[in-house]
């Protein structure tokens, strides 16, 4: 069923945007099940864009922008979506043992993310989309010595990854499924 003609040009171009809206998310939807293929593409869009930084030699910012906010979407797609710090603390208060499992009659519960893997893709495609874009205007190409650029955030990641697994070894917590048992149906 149509909408009514709009009666306004701000409502015939609200109408017109949320078609297209509607059809992006259409096609987004379908993208869902193909998550080889969404990866690969955003990896190809990544590599063209370090070609364009390279080639370009400069928006040195842009790329450090980028980095960092890729390596704040991939924290957040390894860490669980409930803390187990704070869910061991609360236990410790009613007398209740939080987060893993640790014996055998306790409750398994499986590793949520903070970050879903549908999100992160969209979040980080839709960063480097933005970052290629800003390459090609000047304003955003700020005079920097690049290798201090590279060493900080190399030392960031290094620094950040660490406390990051330390936080996995204390709670006992895996946040990827490889070598993990999967069972696909009675048949199996």
């Amino acid at each position: 069923m149509d909408a009514p003609e709009p009666d306004t040009p701000f409502a015939a171009v609200s109408a017109q945007t949320t078609r297209y809206g509607r059809i992006y998310q259409s096609y987004l939807d379908r993208s869902t099940p193909f998550r080889t293929y969404r990866w690969a593409s955003t990896g190809t869009l990544l590599f063209l864009f370090f070609l364009r930084i390279v080639f370009a030699q400069g928006w040195y910012i842009v790329a450090y922008s980028l980095g960092i906010y890729l390596l704040n979407l991939f924290l957040a797609f390894i860490s669980p979506k409930f803390d187990p710090s704070l869910e061991q603390d609360e236990g410790m208060e009613d007398g209740t043992a939080g987060g893993l499992p640790t014996k055998e009659e306790e409750e398994f519960r499986p590793f949520v993310r903070r970050l879903p893997e549908f999100k992160f893709w969209y979040s980080a495609t839709r960063a480097i989309t933005i970052g290629f874009f800003c390459s090609w205007f000047e304003i955003f190409n700020l005079p920097v010595f690049w290798p201090v650029l590279v060493m900080y955030w190399l030392i960031l990641v290094f620094l950040t990854m660490r406390r990051q697994i330390q936080h996995m070894i204390k709670y006992r917590y895996v946040p990827f499924t490889v070598g993990k048992k999967r069972f696909s149906g009675p048949n199996h």
